[in-house]
């Protein structure tokens, strides 16, 4: 099938329309991805023609390069429909940033000339030995979401010299280096097997000596290492997915919240005398989360919004801005989280059929806040910075 590259035609402004264009492809193929434990083909295939892989990568390789709040808008809107879906885009979108730190002929090579390239890569033990002409690689990953059906994989590792000495950054800590290679080479491990994103098909894999050619490594997220020098580079990718996956646990509250009007207004609960939309209590309870669900959204949408107009002006994103984005994407994901337990309790037993508009989101929110974003101890880290203490970066 024959994909074109990002244009004009697919809303590079507002990706967002893009993907509200695809609601019934995703929406029909949604339970066949849980099933599969990956992205169904169809959807996969209406995802990448809509270039929507292709949001954060550069418009030199075919990029729409969008801003950071059309992308945080498209990647709710896509978790309105489905969560692994936004899940997968905001992964294969923050790595294909890494296509403005390696050089333009390996960020052509791999997505400038190939309109159906994603990148995904995960957290894991790695390393990598300095030999002639690049690096041999060793490395257990885990947490590859979207890495079933990318066409390059990725993981960051600290690099030893040929005499056995680890490499330090000019700064003094150990030097990270992202290595890219195709997801041919690797061997995949299925450990999949969890409550909630399961279309993610965020499985392990491993690599045992694979030499990587230096033109396929870079330091990301470094001013010494960046290429491709616009102002959405000057921010680390973390940020981006904090921004992303906050809105996914957002889009997961506000796609449960909708559905329980819908209930509330048809359904009268066994040995009830009127519909659950008279019921006092529940009007309060859904007010409540109105209020708590909105509150969370624009005070993440002000803070990207400020931030990214101060990003543009001024070409540096500050310390005191990556702690601001790191507070108002985990509050995010907390008060969505909060909406959703009060949705699913409301909605009684009519929440635990998996056909239900409920049951499946209600598993996947409670997966986005088990991972790293979804940490509470960021509220600590930014209190602590707030008080003049160091600020965490390794985190922000």
């Amino acid at each position: 099938m024959a994909i074109p590259m990002a244009t004009d035609e697919h809303n590079t402004a507002e990706p967002a329309l893009a993907v509200r264009a695809l609601a019934d492809t995703i929406s029909e193929h949604a339970t066949e991805s849980e099933r599969l434990g990956r992205i169904a083909p169809p959807t996969q295939d209406a995802l990448l023609k809509a270039g929507l892989f292709r949001m954060l990568l550069p418009r030199a390789y075919g990029g729409m390069e969008t801003t950071p709040p059309a992308f945080a808008r498209a990647i709710e809107a896509a978790a309105q429909i489905d969560a692994s879906t936004a899940w997968c885009l905001c992964q294969g979108n923050g790595c294909a940033m890494a296509a403005a730190y390696v050089a333009p002929e390996v960020a052509k090579a791999m997505f400038g000339d190939d309109p159906r390239a994603v990148l995904a890569w995960g957290p894991g033990k790695a390393e990598a030995h300095v030999v002639d002409g690049g690096y041999r690689v060793t490395a257990r990953i885990a947490f590859a979401s979207g890495g079933r059906h990318a066409t390059w994989l990725g993981c960051h590792v600290p690099v030893f010299e040929a005499d056995g000495t680890q490499r330090m950054t000019p700064s003094g800590p150990p030097e990270i280096r992202t290595m890219l290679f195709p997801a041919s080479e690797v061997r995949w491990i299925d450990t999949w097997d969890v409550i909630g994103l399961r279309a993610t098909g965020s499985d392990d894999f491993e690599i045992d000596g694979l030499f990587v050619p230096d033109a396929y490594t870079a330091i990301r997220d470094a001013d010494r290492g960046r290429r491709h020098v616009t102002s959405l580079y000057t921010m680390p990718s973390m940020s981006l997915y904090a921004m992303g996956f906050s809105m996914t646990a957002q889009g997961i509250a506000r796609a449960m919240l909708e559905a329980f009007k819908d209930l509330a207004t048809e359904k009268t609960p066994r040995m009830a005398k009127s519909k659950m939309m008279d019921n006092p209590v529940i009007q309060n309870d859904l007010a409540l989360c109105e209020a708590r669900l909105k509150a969370a959204r624009a005070y993440l949408f002000d803070e990207i919004e400020d931030i990214w107009a101060e990003v543009v002006d001024t070409d540096t994103l500050s310390i005191a801005n990556r702690m601001r984005i790191r507070l108002a994407a985990t509050h995010g994901i907390h008060e969505a989280k909060a909406v959703a337990e009060t949705v699913y309790d409301l909605a009684g037993v009519s929440a635990i059929r998996a056909e239900s508009p409920f049951q499946r989101r209600y598993r996947d929110i409670r997966s986005v806040t088990q991972q790293l974003q979804g940490r509470r101890s960021h509220y600590q880290t930014v209190g602590a910075y707030i008080f003049g203490h160091p600020a965490d970066l390794g985190v922000a």
